[in-house]
């Protein structure tokens, strides 16, 4: 395999990886945002506030995108393994 290949897949499976776990990462970040504002607002700092609402919702994004996450991997593992005969020339 040469040094492009080598780059080009490395560079495939980071942005595929950023892909699908940027809805995550932006859910978590707006629930993080949202609960820090309530809790200087009302002065409650206890530290459950902030885990147990980043917990639900990262749940309920992981049911919610389900099925776009499993057809997304299949997808690219699909490519990938066709692309497996060609990385040994």
């Amino acid at each position: 395999m040469n040094p492009e290949t080598a780059i080009d897949l490395f560079k495939t499976v980071v942005m595929f990886s950023l892909y699908t776990v940027a809805p995550f990462l932006v859910v978590t970040l707006v629930v993080g945002l949202v609960t820090s504002v309530l809790q200087s607002v009302t002065s409650i700092q206890e530290p459950t506030l902030t885990f147990a609402p980043k917990l639900f919702s990262v749940a309920a994004t992981s049911v919610l995108l389900a099925p776009w996450l499993i057809r997304s991997l299949i997808e690219f593992t699909g490519q990938i393994i066709a692309r497996i005969g060609t990385l040994g020339h």
